[in-house]
Order: C-alpha cells, then sequence, then structure tokens
C-alpha cells in the first residue's frame, strides 16, 4: 500500500550527521513544522550504483537546502559501517564530503515500514523462520511536508539508479502548489506554467500548449 496521503511512519534510530558524527536517536520529527524531507533507502554501503546516488545528493544539497529542505539517506547498515564509508575517500569507492543525516536501519523495521524492504521473514515446513528475499532497501525517494505527510514516493530496483533532478522538481512542485494553488501539469518544472484544477483551467492550458 502506497504511503501517499499518509503520515510518513515515525522512528528513532542511529545515523551519521555532517559525515563524521554518530548520533542515537535521530527522528525525522524534528523537521515537522519546519521543513519538507527528502528521505531515501538505498541498499547497501560500499557498492556501486548507490555511492553515485548519494554523492549526486551532496552535489545538489545547496539547491535542496535553498528550499528550506532537508534530505536524508537510509540503509539498513550500521552506523559504523556508515562512518567508515563517509571517511573514505571517493577515489577508493567511499562518499566523503556526504553531510547530509544517513540512517541506520539496523533492525530493518523503517525499511519495512515505508514499504521498501526487498523481502520479508517467514517460516519453513520446520517451523523456522527464514527470510525470502534481499534483506536490504530498495531504491525508494519520500518526499514528506512540513506536516509529516508523505505526497510523492517513487521506488526502483536495485540496478536503477534515481533521478536527483527529478526529486528536486517534485519539491518545486509540491512547494508551488502550497503557495499558488494551482497543479503542475505533465513535466512541468519551476518556471513553466501550471493551470487551475477546473475544466476551463486544463483547457486554457492545453490550447496554449
Amino acid at each position: 500500500m502506497s504511503l501517499v496521503l499518509k503520515k510518513a511512519p515515525i522512528f528513532r534510530a542511529p545515523a551519521v550527521v555532517n559525515g563524521n558524527q554518530i548520533v542515537e536517536d535521530f527522528s525525522l520529527e524534528q523537521f515537522i513544522g519546519k521543513k519538507e524531507v527528502v528521505f531515501f533507502f538505498y541498499p547497501k554501503d560500499f557498492t556501486f550504483v548507490c555511492p553515485t546516488e548519494i554523492l549526486a545528493f551532496q552535489s545538489k544539497l545547496a539547491e535542496f537546502e535553498k528550499r528550506n529542505v532537508a534530505v536524508v539517506g537510509c540503509s539498513t547498515d550500521t552506523e559504523e559501517t556508515h562512518l567508515a564509508w563517509l571517511s573514505t575517500p571517493k577515489k577508493q569507492g567511499g562518499i566523503e564530503g556526504v553531510t547530509y543525516p544517513i540512517v541506520a536501519d539496523t533492525a530493518k523495521t523503517i525499511a519495512t515500514n515505508f514499504g521498501v524492504l526487498a523481502g520479508d521473514y517467514t517460516y519453513n515446513e520446520e517451523g523456522e523462520m527464514e527470510f525470502v528475499g534481499a534483506p536490504i532497501a530498495l531504491r525508494g525517494t519520500f518526499l514528506i511536508d512540513k506536516k509529516g505527510v508523505v505526497r510523492h514516493c517513487v521506488i526502483n530496483d536495485f540496478p536503477l539508479g534515481r533521478n536527483i533532478d527529478d526529486a528536486l522538481r517534485m519539491v518545486d512542485a509540491l512547494q508551488f502548489t502550497e503557495e499558488h494553488g494551482e497543479v503542475c501539469p505533465a513535466n512541468w518544472e519551476q518556471g513553466k506554467d501550471a493551470m487551475q484544477a477546473t475544466r476551463e483551467g486544463v483547457a486554457s492550458y492545453l490550447a496554449a500548449h
């Protein structure tokens, strides 16, 4: 079931902040009433597609911050592994220089509650617990508004890296529609025409485009 239009699941978990500091009780609740949040999951530290995404978010971080949006990453690795990866130079496959928080979901409860864990626990014929699938997170991206409600999400399979510019575009769309009351048509980008959510508004927009 999609989380869109529902409250984002609440959690408290360890995270690495500022690229060098472990905090034990990180929560998205600190942003409610203050900032929108782009909360994204990735499969594993020290892998291949993941560092390209994490560094791409960092390269666009100033654009998100200019819009008063927090960026937060999460995987099922430990906070110590996060810290080790954050301390590894890029030329060695690391993500040194990343400053936004990265959450450690070692219990896999955050990924489960957000619907991105790529498998599930079950029992075999002997009554023994086993895991079917991959016990790591898919590439989920969630846009959470200032009320803590999920307004947009997209979930990719492991080989499919996400588009960071589109995450930024969705932030622009959300902020535009909340400020102006208009809706954003297909392929809308900041600076382009939006439209009124009426038959007349749609007709006028289509006639002009």
